[in-house]
């Protein structure tokens, strides 16, 4: 099979791109052969023989909407060129103005527009005016890719009802949920001085960007004051955060610490008792995953994509975002049942452990084969020969 990828990354460290990376190594070991349209890509998949990288460089522009348009023209561009000598296109949302066969969607623009907590709505000068924008033609743009999709893979059945919402038929929705790496993040001992975290109490865990309330840290600062044993460690970066002083008038200084942004977010699960994360809006958070694969209990909400995989039995997951008083609730009742954390944290191992990256990889590609198997019985004159044509992408890019 010829598959195509369209997307801005394919590398590890990156969310999105991290799935296409994953996407993109599973294709190779089937024996596929794969173009990469995209602005960067791990070097180890850049100089495979079965990969044929052709770079559309957009760093030049001066903001991300420019550059997002530029590259969805210029692939848009070089698809049409050579499509007749692909078999499966796969793209993430309005990446590209070209037609689909799937189009893999890791966040709703016109959900998170309608959201409370949108940038808009709480920045009112020309950054808030811009994402208003941004957000706004991303979700006409998205609703036309997903109308000519062949198939819409949602990331978490958050995803797949708000797809629903905007008129893509169910029938035409897949949900594979993203994966997470149960090697880098696994239970074990990881020592709390060396990372600058307190010693001999209950530490919970929140980790996401604090500098806006979608994340909703102050929620869980309020509910905190009402549990006197638990300590938090906050990673985020605290520049243009509101969140520290928000700690300090609810006299928490001494509970809640504040770490920054940090690389060693594994080491820092390892040593934590507990995760915490309510967020007010989510598509599908890496992080929710990263936490249960550490064999924490997490403590999330309805509004978080990929709440649907915290089982009671390793979790709890709230009803409403912004309830601070079921929020202690439940925090207090893990916080005095410690055997009940732990058994919690084995079976939050065990679910994270039915959502690896190979897993995860893995469905994609039984789908592109699926898709292709069908395209080809519906054109028998299409023989294996004729679809391994070399595509004429080379001359136009990078290889």
């Amino acid at each position: 099979m010829k598959l195509c990828i369209v997307t801005h990354k394919v590398k590890r460290g990156d969310g999105q791109g991290r799935v296409n990376y994953e996407v993109a190594k599973e294709a190779i070991h089937r024996g596929h052969h794969l173009t990469l349209l995209a602005s960067e890509v791990a070097p180890e998949l850049e100089n495979h023989s079965q990969v044929n990288w052709v770079e559309i460089p957009v760093n030049g522009y001066p903001t991300e909407l420019i550059r997002n348009f530029i590259f969805a023209k210029k692939s848009a561009s070089l698809l049409k060129k050579s499509r007749s000598n692909i078999d499966l296109v796969k793209v993430n949302g309005a990446i590209s103005m070209a037609t689909a066969d799937v189009n893999a969607v890791h966040f709703v623009h016109s959900s998170w527009l309608r959201s409370p907590v949108h940038i808009s709505r709480n920045r009112r000068d020309l950054y808030g005016l811009y994402q208003w924008l941004f957000t706004a033609l991303n979700a006409r743009w998205e609703k036309q890719a997903f109308q000519t999709a062949k198939v819409v893979v949602a990331v978490s059945e958050k995803v797949a009802q708000e797809l629903v919402n905007i008129g893509v038929p169910r029938s035409r929705i897949r949900v594979i949920v993203n994966g997470v790496d149960l090697q880098e993040f696994a239970p074990g001992i990881a020592s709390r001085q060396k990372l600058g975290l307190p010693e001999n109490v209950t530490l919970a865990l929140f980790a996401g960007d604090i500098r806006t309330p979608r994340k909703n840290l102050d929620t869980v600062l309020h509910a905190l004051v009402k549990v006197p044993d638990l300590h938090l460690v906050v990673v985020g970066n605290t520049e243009g955060s509101p969140f520290p002083q928000l700690a300090a008038s609810l006299g928490l200084t001494e509970r809640v610490h504040f770490v920054g942004y940090r690389r060693d977010i594994a080491e820092i699960m390892r040593a934590v008792d507990l995760f915490v994360f309510p967020s007010r809006y989510e598509a599908c958070t890496l992080v929710l995953l990263e936490a249960l694969a550490s064999g924490l209990p997490v403590i999330t909400a309805t509004a978080t994509g990929g709440a649907e995989l915290v089982t009671p039995e390793c979790g709890v997951v709230l009803s409403d975002s912004d309830d601070a008083d079921a929020l202690a609730a439940a925090l207090l009742s893990l916080v005095s049942e410690r055997i009940l954390m732990q058994q919690m944290g084995q079976a939050a191992r065990s679910v994270a452990e039915q959502h690896s990256w190979t897993t995860m990889a893995q469905t994609y590609v039984d789908l592109f084969e699926e898709l292709s198997n069908a395209e080809h019985r519906s054109h028998p004159d299409l023989s294996p020969s004729s679809r391994s044509l070399p595509l004429p992408f080379g001359a136009t890019g990078a290889n």
